[in-house]
């Protein structure tokens, strides 16, 4: 049974770029009283501020579309927090038999919507899932993380790398995303997600992980036209994948480019910013009305560069401060973000201050609330559940 919990109140700065208090008045204490603690494992109950049967609420938000409060979902959240997670894994050990089953793929994804109802249902996968498509075998290996069996580091290896073609080498994919749909309706939006030509390149050359990224430096300075190869042959293989993911029930699609920047900003300008606009034009010529949302983490250096993608969003990394993010990106891209995801470790006073802060920078227009990051292996479950109990009783 939920609790009841003492009534939340705003900071008296305000929420609005408009400067207005936002300092509660009686109806605005009205609506945040009504927001209830819940045990951990039971649903948060949704507040009056949801998506429309023509639209999502994040959908909205987006759009730059007036709402009465920032739609939230977290990265990484479903996974190995929650223990209904942990208790699936030890049935199905193995990452790749939980993330290329439809059935556990969409299990997996629901997990986090039965229990705190996010504004976001993001597919369970993984941004190495193409990879045995374009005839690279890879495997995830516990404790050890990405393992490409015979990583790329010569013209003759990335040319034996196909296009991917999505319906023959990942049904599954559709088909989850499908019944996500059917089951969330319009109520959260489903999200996609990809890689980035660069962040699979790397991978691919170096094998797996890296700390030092030695290998992928050492072929785009040393053999740039191999890797512009490479990296040609995985935009036109996302592209695919994008729109095959938005054909069968995606959204919104977001582009993880986690390791572009491991660049400096002349080297992103080369190997990572033309391939990611060229992803997006490609996309919104077929699909003009999808929702790109690009993310890259420690992306500080690189800020004012990501709108030249052409994505909708940009999603921050907690060490950006927001205000100074939203100042950095210009009004013509909405954002993301972006709370530290260690927040979610501290007292649940604490959390609720960086969420009011992180909101009342972000302002009352075009704001997805999320994390900086994907959520911490051992974030305590309940602070997880009071981290969308405070953001969706939030009213602008």
């Amino acid at each position: 049974m939920a609790t009841a919990c003492p009534p939340l109140s705003l900071p008296s700065t305000s929420l609005l770029r408009g400067g207005r208090s936002a300092r509660a008045g009686p109806r605005r204490r009205q609506q945040l009283s009504a927001v209830r603690c819940s045990a951990v494992g039971e649903a948060v109950a949704e507040q009056a501020s949801v998506g429309t049967a023509e639209e999502p609420l994040l959908v909205s938000a987006i759009r730059g579309r007036k709402v009465d409060r920032p739609p939230v979902w977290l990265m990484r959240q479903a996974g190995r927090y929650m223990k209904s997670y942990q208790s699936l894994c030890e049935r199905y050990p193995k990452f790749r038999e939980r993330s290329e089953n439809v059935d556990l793929v969409v299990e997996i994804s629901l997990q986090p919507w039965k229990v705190f109802k996010p504004d976001g249902v993001i597919l369970f996968s993984d941004i190495l899932t193409p990879l045995p498509g374009m005839n690279i075998p890879f495997d995830i290996v516990k404790g050890k993380g990405p393992v490409i069996y015979d990583p790329l580091r010569t013209a003759a290896a990335v040319n034996e790398v196909r296009e991917f073609v999505p319906e023959e080498w990942v049904p599954y994919v559709g088909q989850a995303l499908n019944l996500l749909r059917q089951e969330v309706k319009n109520e959260a939006a489903v999200l996609g997600f990809v890689g980035a030509p660069f962040t699979l390149a790397s991978y691919c050359v170096e094998g797996g992980s890296s700390k030092n990224f030695t290998m992928i430096k050492k072929l785009a300075f040393s053999e740039p036209e191999i890797l512009h190869n490479l990296l040609q042959k995985f935009t036109i293989s996302m592209v695919n994948y994008i729109k095959y993911q938005a054909d069968n029930g995606a959204q919104a699609v977001q582009i993880f480019d986690s390791w572009a920047t491991e660049l400096s900003p002349a080297d992103f300008e080369e190997f990572s910013l033309p391939y990611l606009k060229q992803i997006v034009d490609s996309v919104k010529k077929t699909h003009p009305d999808l929702p790109l949302i690009l993310y890259a983490s420690g992306s500080g250096g690189l800020l004012e560069r990501l709108p030249l993608t052409g994505v909708d969003v940009v999603s921050l990394d907690w060490t950006v401060d927001m205000a100074e993010g939203r100042k950095r990106l210009g009004s013509n891209v909405a954002v993301q973000g972006n709370v530290d995801p260690g927040v979610l470790f501290g007292s649940k006073d604490f959390i609720t201050k960086r969420i009011y802060d992180t909101v009342q920078k972000a302002g009352n227009v075009g704001h997805v609330l999320n994390l900086g990051h994907g959520i911490k292996v051992g974030t305590p479950e309940e602070n997880v559940a009071h981290f969308f109990e405070v953001a969706k009783g939030i009213r602008y």
